[in-house]
Protein backbone atom coordinates (compact mmCIF):
# COMPACT_ATOMS: atom_id res chain seq x y z
CA UNK A 1 0.00 0.00 0.00
CA UNK A 2 1.56 3.66 -0.90
CA UNK A 3 2.16 6.19 1.66
CA UNK A 4 1.57 8.41 -0.70
CA UNK A 5 -1.84 10.40 -2.68
CA UNK A 6 -2.30 8.74 -6.29
CA UNK A 7 -3.82 11.15 -8.04
CA UNK A 8 -6.49 10.83 -11.09
CA UNK A 9 -6.70 13.17 -13.91
CA UNK A 10 -10.26 12.49 -14.36
CA UNK A 11 -10.47 14.33 -11.16
CA UNK A 12 -9.07 17.80 -11.34
CA UNK A 13 -8.94 20.19 -8.72
CA UNK A 14 -8.93 23.88 -9.52
CA UNK A 15 -6.89 25.09 -6.23
CA UNK A 16 -3.88 23.31 -7.97
CA UNK A 17 -4.24 26.25 -11.07
CA UNK A 18 -1.23 28.08 -9.41
CA UNK A 19 1.25 25.37 -8.97
CA UNK A 20 3.59 24.02 -10.82
CA UNK A 21 4.23 20.31 -10.72
CA UNK A 22 7.62 19.30 -10.38
CA UNK A 23 7.75 16.07 -11.98
CA UNK A 24 10.24 12.91 -11.57
CA UNK A 25 9.93 10.50 -14.30
CA UNK A 26 10.93 7.71 -12.21
CA UNK A 27 10.95 3.85 -12.26
CA UNK A 28 10.23 2.02 -9.26
CA UNK A 29 13.35 1.53 -7.31
CA UNK A 30 13.85 -2.87 -7.94
CA UNK A 31 16.89 -4.29 -8.28
CA UNK A 32 17.68 -5.62 -12.13
CA UNK A 33 15.07 -2.65 -13.02
CA UNK A 34 17.10 0.95 -12.50
CA UNK A 35 20.32 2.60 -13.82
CA UNK A 36 21.45 -1.04 -14.82
CA UNK A 37 24.04 0.76 -17.09
CA UNK A 38 25.95 1.30 -13.88
CA UNK A 39 26.35 -2.10 -13.37
CA UNK A 40 29.92 -2.24 -13.63
CA UNK A 41 31.31 -1.16 -11.84
CA UNK A 42 28.05 -1.23 -8.98
CA UNK A 43 26.58 -4.45 -8.31
CA UNK A 44 22.69 -4.62 -9.42
CA UNK A 45 21.85 -4.11 -5.52
CA UNK A 46 23.86 -1.29 -5.65
CA UNK A 47 22.67 0.43 -8.23
CA UNK A 48 19.14 0.01 -6.88
CA UNK A 49 20.42 1.53 -3.55
CA UNK A 50 22.10 4.23 -5.36
CA UNK A 51 19.15 5.22 -7.46
CA UNK A 52 16.98 5.35 -3.79
CA UNK A 53 20.15 8.11 -3.01
CA UNK A 54 19.08 9.60 -6.09
CA UNK A 55 14.92 10.12 -5.07
CA UNK A 56 15.80 11.55 -2.20
CA UNK A 57 17.85 13.88 -2.93
CA UNK A 58 16.22 14.82 -5.95
CA UNK A 59 12.59 14.74 -4.46
CA UNK A 60 14.28 17.46 -1.58
CA UNK A 61 15.83 19.20 -3.59
CA UNK A 62 11.74 19.72 -5.56
CA UNK A 63 10.45 20.04 -2.00
CA UNK A 64 12.23 23.19 -1.64
CA UNK A 65 10.85 25.39 -4.18
CA UNK A 66 8.32 27.42 -3.65
CA UNK A 67 5.11 28.07 -6.08
CA UNK A 68 5.62 23.78 -6.95
CA UNK A 69 3.67 20.66 -6.07
CA UNK A 70 6.04 17.84 -5.92
CA UNK A 71 5.07 14.50 -7.87
CA UNK A 72 6.90 11.31 -9.30
CA UNK A 73 5.13 9.77 -12.63
CA UNK A 74 6.48 6.22 -12.05
CA UNK A 75 6.07 2.61 -13.74
CA UNK A 76 5.03 0.12 -13.15
CA UNK A 77 1.51 -0.42 -11.56
CA UNK A 78 1.54 -2.14 -8.51
CA UNK A 79 4.77 -0.99 -8.12
CA UNK A 80 4.03 1.88 -5.32
CA UNK A 81 4.90 0.73 -2.35
CA UNK A 82 8.67 0.33 -3.00
CA UNK A 83 8.63 4.04 -2.30
CA UNK A 84 7.79 4.43 0.91
CA UNK A 85 10.02 5.97 2.38
CA UNK A 86 11.85 7.80 0.09
CA UNK A 87 9.75 10.86 -1.01
CA UNK A 88 8.80 14.09 1.08
CA UNK A 89 5.54 13.40 2.94
CA UNK A 90 3.98 16.26 0.75
CA UNK A 91 4.74 14.09 -2.64
CA UNK A 92 1.94 12.46 -4.59
CA UNK A 93 2.52 9.84 -7.11
CA UNK A 94 0.61 9.52 -10.90
CA UNK A 95 1.22 6.64 -12.93
CA UNK A 96 3.32 6.65 -15.98
CA UNK A 97 1.15 5.29 -19.74
CA UNK A 98 2.41 5.30 -23.02
CA UNK A 99 4.88 2.81 -25.05
CA UNK A 100 7.67 4.96 -26.30
CA UNK A 101 9.78 7.31 -24.52
CA UNK A 102 8.10 10.22 -25.87
CA UNK A 103 4.54 8.84 -25.85
CA UNK A 104 5.74 8.90 -21.61
CA UNK A 105 5.96 12.19 -21.50
CA UNK A 106 3.46 13.67 -23.51
CA UNK A 107 1.23 11.69 -21.06
CA UNK A 108 2.53 12.53 -17.90
CA UNK A 109 2.22 16.06 -19.08
CA UNK A 110 -1.41 15.41 -20.32
CA UNK A 111 -2.70 14.06 -17.16
CA UNK A 112 -0.82 16.14 -14.57
CA UNK A 113 -1.85 19.38 -16.70
CA UNK A 114 -5.68 17.42 -16.12
CA UNK A 115 -4.87 16.93 -12.69
CA UNK A 116 -5.48 20.82 -12.48
CA UNK A 117 -2.04 21.73 -12.26
CA UNK A 118 -0.79 25.43 -14.13
CA UNK A 119 2.05 24.16 -15.66
CA UNK A 120 4.28 20.69 -14.84
CA UNK A 121 8.05 20.28 -15.67
CA UNK A 122 9.16 16.70 -16.02
CA UNK A 123 12.37 15.98 -14.48
CA UNK A 124 14.91 12.82 -15.37
CA UNK A 125 15.71 10.95 -12.17
CA UNK A 126 19.26 10.46 -12.66
CA UNK A 127 20.46 14.22 -12.17
CA UNK A 128 20.52 14.48 -7.86
CA UNK A 129 23.06 17.38 -7.74
CA UNK A 130 20.70 19.30 -10.36
CA UNK A 131 21.20 23.31 -9.48
CA UNK A 132 18.17 24.34 -7.33
CA UNK A 133 18.57 27.45 -9.29
CA UNK A 134 17.42 25.72 -12.12
CA UNK A 135 14.02 24.24 -10.69
CA UNK A 136 13.46 28.15 -9.40
CA UNK A 137 14.10 29.36 -12.93
CA UNK A 138 11.93 27.26 -14.68
CA UNK A 139 8.93 27.46 -12.08
CA UNK A 140 9.21 31.01 -12.34
CA UNK A 141 9.63 31.32 -16.23
CA UNK A 142 6.25 29.19 -16.20
CA UNK A 143 4.37 31.76 -14.33
CA UNK A 144 4.73 34.47 -16.34
CA UNK A 145 1.54 35.12 -18.76
CA UNK A 146 1.57 33.50 -22.17
CA UNK A 147 2.82 30.19 -23.72
CA UNK A 148 6.18 28.94 -23.54
CA UNK A 149 8.44 25.93 -22.77
CA UNK A 150 11.13 25.52 -20.75
CA UNK A 151 14.01 23.10 -21.35
CA UNK A 152 17.32 22.29 -19.85
CA UNK A 153 20.12 20.42 -21.40
CA UNK A 154 22.44 17.49 -20.46
CA UNK A 155 25.67 17.99 -21.09
CA UNK A 156 25.28 14.48 -23.34
CA UNK A 157 22.94 16.15 -25.53
CA UNK A 158 19.66 15.50 -24.11
CA UNK A 159 17.53 16.65 -21.65
CA UNK A 160 17.11 16.77 -18.07
CA UNK A 161 14.07 18.60 -17.53
CA UNK A 162 11.14 20.07 -19.85
CA UNK A 163 8.51 22.32 -18.45
CA UNK A 164 5.36 23.51 -20.56
CA UNK A 165 2.16 24.79 -19.88
CA UNK A 166 0.01 23.29 -22.09
CA UNK A 167 0.61 19.55 -23.44
CA UNK A 168 1.99 20.46 -26.83
CA UNK A 169 2.86 17.60 -29.24
CA UNK A 170 5.83 18.96 -30.79
CA UNK A 171 8.69 18.25 -28.19
CA UNK A 172 7.91 14.93 -28.33
CA UNK A 173 7.26 14.05 -31.86
CA UNK A 174 10.45 13.12 -34.63
CA UNK A 175 12.80 12.45 -32.16
CA UNK A 176 15.75 10.12 -31.95
CA UNK A 177 15.28 9.29 -28.40
CA UNK A 178 18.46 8.14 -26.25
CA UNK A 179 20.99 9.45 -28.32
CA UNK A 180 22.87 13.10 -28.38
CA UNK A 181 20.73 14.65 -30.95
CA UNK A 182 17.64 14.56 -28.30
CA UNK A 183 18.46 17.96 -27.17
CA UNK A 184 18.79 19.83 -30.77
CA UNK A 185 15.99 18.05 -32.19
CA UNK A 186 13.76 18.84 -29.58
CA UNK A 187 14.74 22.83 -30.08
CA UNK A 188 14.31 22.31 -33.57
CA UNK A 189 10.83 21.08 -33.16
CA UNK A 190 9.61 23.44 -30.53
CA UNK A 191 11.14 26.18 -32.81
CA UNK A 192 8.92 24.83 -35.70
CA UNK A 193 6.25 24.90 -33.49
CA UNK A 194 6.42 28.87 -33.04
CA UNK A 195 6.84 28.23 -29.52
CA UNK A 196 8.56 30.37 -27.39
CA UNK A 197 11.20 28.27 -25.57
CA UNK A 198 12.95 29.61 -22.30
CA UNK A 199 16.56 27.77 -22.10
CA UNK A 200 18.01 26.57 -18.59
CA UNK A 201 21.93 25.93 -17.88
CA UNK A 202 23.53 22.89 -18.85
CA UNK A 203 23.69 19.80 -16.26
CA UNK A 204 24.40 15.98 -16.39
CA UNK A 205 22.82 12.59 -16.19
CA UNK A 206 24.72 9.91 -14.09
CA UNK A 207 23.69 6.84 -16.26
CA UNK A 208 27.42 4.75 -16.54
CA UNK A 209 30.69 5.21 -15.30
CA UNK A 210 32.12 8.53 -16.69
CA UNK A 211 29.33 10.45 -15.04
CA UNK A 212 29.12 8.46 -11.94
CA UNK A 213 33.12 9.09 -11.64
CA UNK A 214 32.59 12.99 -12.29
CA UNK A 215 29.67 12.85 -9.59
CA UNK A 216 32.19 11.39 -7.54
CA UNK A 217 34.31 14.16 -8.20
CA UNK A 218 31.45 17.07 -7.71
CA UNK A 219 30.14 15.13 -3.92
CA UNK A 220 33.16 14.25 -2.51
CA UNK A 221 36.10 16.27 -3.43
CA UNK A 222 34.21 19.44 -4.61
CA UNK A 223 34.82 19.53 -8.28
CA UNK A 224 32.71 21.36 -10.23
CA UNK A 225 31.64 20.24 -13.58
CA UNK A 226 33.49 21.34 -16.12
CA UNK A 227 30.61 22.84 -18.13
CA UNK A 228 28.91 24.16 -15.17
CA UNK A 229 28.39 28.09 -14.48
CA UNK A 230 26.69 27.21 -10.81
CA UNK A 231 27.14 24.64 -8.11
CA UNK A 232 24.82 21.25 -7.79
CA UNK A 233 22.55 20.73 -5.00
CA UNK A 234 24.26 19.26 -1.76
CA UNK A 235 22.63 15.70 -2.42
CA UNK A 236 23.42 14.48 0.98
CA UNK A 237 22.05 10.71 0.74
CA UNK A 238 23.99 10.58 -2.42
CA UNK A 239 27.01 11.80 -0.82
CA UNK A 240 26.83 9.55 1.82
CA UNK A 241 26.36 6.41 -0.17
CA UNK A 242 29.19 7.64 -2.59
CA UNK A 243 31.33 8.51 0.98
CA UNK A 244 30.62 5.10 2.15
CA UNK A 245 31.46 3.01 -0.26
CA UNK A 246 34.71 5.38 -0.95
CA UNK A 247 36.00 3.87 2.14
CA UNK A 248 34.82 0.19 1.41
CA UNK A 249 31.79 0.01 3.42
CA UNK A 250 29.52 -2.48 2.27
CA UNK A 251 27.22 -0.18 0.16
Amino acid sequence: MSDYPLLDPTQPDPARATQCALTVMAKAPRPGKVKTRLSPPLTLDQTAALNICFLRDTTRNIASVPGATGLVCYTPAGDEALFNGILPPEFSLILQRGDAFGERLLAAAQDILACGFGSVCLIDSDSPTLPATALHQAVAELSKPGDRIVLGGSDDGGYYLIGLKLAHHAPFERITWSTGTVYAETVDRIHDAGIDLVELPIWYDVDDASTLALLEAELLHGTRPPFATVDGYNAESTRQYLANRAAGGNA
